[in-house]
Parts: structure tokens; C-alpha cells; sequence
């Protein structure tokens, strides 16, 4: 992990939604990240002011590289330039990545249960393409909060992943718009369709859940009354009440 800002060279940026980018960088010296971590991304004025926001990385790797998606925030400082305006060519400040608990590890052999509202995906896919790449056995599956098909992120490539592997399945909760032909109408996250999307607790799976922090402490408490142990738990969050990325 580095403490230190550094510049990273904006490499690549593809539209992800209508409101989300995947913006890849190059940092020399970079050793690579694990797959959960996040950067710390830095913006200066022209007077001096400046803001930081935290951005998962999208893609762990070993190498000089890194990959986020952001969503635009309509009263965000950072996003909606991140989003609207960076462009290819252009640099950036920043710092990490960094985390050491909220990480997946090739060498982790328990199954694993992934629980992602809305941008939430992003270290959680982060995981996925990690394990997809390695030889590990163990189960995953994702449980995936959207308000709509059209928000969520990787679409094509999450649909490729299911086809390819036998080591990973993917539920989806549909809150405000389902896909045509949806075999549920559009209905909030309960208690009662998390654990019937979940691995159960009997397989002691170890459980990553990302999202907003209403959704994010929710989500967990529903998990630990039905017996799932806290220590299995790992939790990110965004988003805070009054926040702004």
C-alpha cells in the first residue's frame, strides 16, 4: 500500500451506463493490486482547492495498471468530471490502492457469496474477473441490486462469465424496473429474497456486501439474525448521508 500521491496516466475511458465510466491508468512503479482495494483520487482548482474521493478498483492485476468505474453523482465534486470530462491522455492524483480486509484472494478456498447495490459491483467484480482467472474451485455467487437493467454495470461480460463458468451464478433483484419477461415485478431488497438468492449459511461462506450505507447495514443485520456469523461478514459502503463523490 502507498501512503503517497502519485500521477497516473488516463490510458482508456469507455461509457459503462448513461451515467458511469470505466477509466483505465497507468502508474509507474505501480506493483499491482488486490482484487477489493480502492484508490483515493485527488482534484486541484486552479485556486488551490482541492477534494478527494475513494474509487474501487475494478480489476485487480500485477502490473502497472488500474481500472475503476465511476457513476456520476448529480451534486458530486469529482464524478461528474471523472465521468463527462477526463479524457484519454489526461492525468490524475493518486493514492493506493489501498485496503487489506476487503479483498479476495486467489488462495481463499471458501465459498463465497457477493451481495452488490447497484455501483456497489465494482470491487465485487473486481473479485470475480480474479477468480474467473485462477484455478480456484470455490463457488461464487452474486446477488445484484439494480434499480433497472440499464443500470447495471458490466452487463455483457457478467452474461459471458455465467456461460463460461460453472463457478459462478448470478441473482438479480430488480427495485424499480424489471427486464421484459421478468418472472418478478419490481419490488424493494426483503429479508425474505436476500436469503432466498444467497448461498446458505450452512457452507459458511465468506460474504462481501457493497453499496450505499443504508442498503450496505441493512443487508448485513438481515444476514446476521438469520445466524450468519458477523465475523464472515465483510462490508463497504458509500455514499453517506449528505456525501458527495
Amino acid at each position: 500500500m502507498s501512503t503517497l500521491w502519485r500521477v497516473a496516466d488516463v490510458v482508456s475511458s469507455m461509457p459503462e451506463t448513461e451515467s458511469a465510466r470505466t477509466i483505465g491508468l497507468r502508474v509507474d512503479g505501480l506493483n499491482g493490486n488486490l482484487a477489493g482495494q480502492h484508490i483515493d483520487i485527488r482534484l486541484t482548482a486552479e485556486d488551490g482547492y482541492s477534494a478527494v474521493r475513494s474509487y474501487s478498483v475494478a480489476r485487480a492485476g500485477m502490473d502497472e495498471t488500474l481500472e475503476i468505474t465511476v457513476d456520476e453523482l448529480a451534486n458530486g465534486e469529482v464524478s461528474p468530471y471523472l465521468v463527462r470530462e477526463l479524457a484519454v491522455g489526461d492525468q490524475l492524483e493518486i493514492r493506493g490502492p489501498v485496503g487489506g480486509w476487503f479483498i479476495w484472494k486467489p488462495t481463499d478456498t471458501n465459498p463465497v457469496q457477493l451481495i452488490a447495490g447497484g455501483s456497489g459491483i465494482v470491487p465485487l467484480m473486481s473479485m470475480i474477473r480474479a477468480h474467473h482467472a485462477s484455478e480456484n474451485p470455490a463457488q461464487f455467487r452474486l446477488l445484484y441490486s439494480l434499480k433497472s437493467p440499464e443500470a447495471g454495470f458490466y452487463r455483457e461480460e457478467l452474461h459471458t462469465l455465467v456461460r463460461e463458468s460453472r463457478k459462478l451464478t448470478i441473482d438479480y433483484i430488480y427495485t424499480r424496473k424489471a427486464p421484459d419477461g421478468w418472472p418478478a415485478a419490481p419490488q424493494r431488497l426483503t429479508a425474505e429474497t436476500l436469503l432466498a438468492n444467497i448461498l446458505p449459511k450452512d457452507p459458511a461462506p465468506d460474504v462481501f456486501i457493497c453499496g450505499q450505507t443504508v442498503f450496505v447495514e441493512t443487508v448485513a443485520e438481515w444476514l446476521v439474525q438469520a445466524g450468519y456469523p458477523a465475523a464472515s461478514i465483510k462490508t463497504e459502503r458509500f455514499g453517506g448521508t449528505g456525501g458527495t463523490r
